[in-house]
C-alpha cells in the first residue's frame, strides 16, 4: 500500500504529484492493468517473449 504524507507548506497539487511518481516507481498500476483479465501461463510467457524482443530492436536499432 502506497502513502505519502503532507510536507510543512506542501501544495496539494505537488503532494498529487508525489503520490502519482510513487505509483508509477511501485508497479502497482501495471500489475492491476495486468490483472484486469486472466491470462494463462502460455499466453503470458508469449507477450513477456514478444515484449522483450521488440526491447531488443529498439537497442539495436539506436
Amino acid at each position: 500500500m502506497s502513502f505519502v504524507t503532507l510536507r510543512d507548506g506542501e501544495d496539494p497539487e505537488q503532494l498529487l504529484k508525489r503520490f502519482q511518481t510513487q505509483m508509477q516507481r511501485s508497479g502497482i498500476l501495471r500489475e492491476l492493468r495486468n490483472r484486469r483479465f486472466f491470462r494463462s501461463k502460455g499466453e503470458q510467457e508469449r507477450l513477456d517473449k514478444a515484449r522483450s524482443l521488440r526491447r531488443l530492436r529498439r537497442r539495436r536499432n539506436r
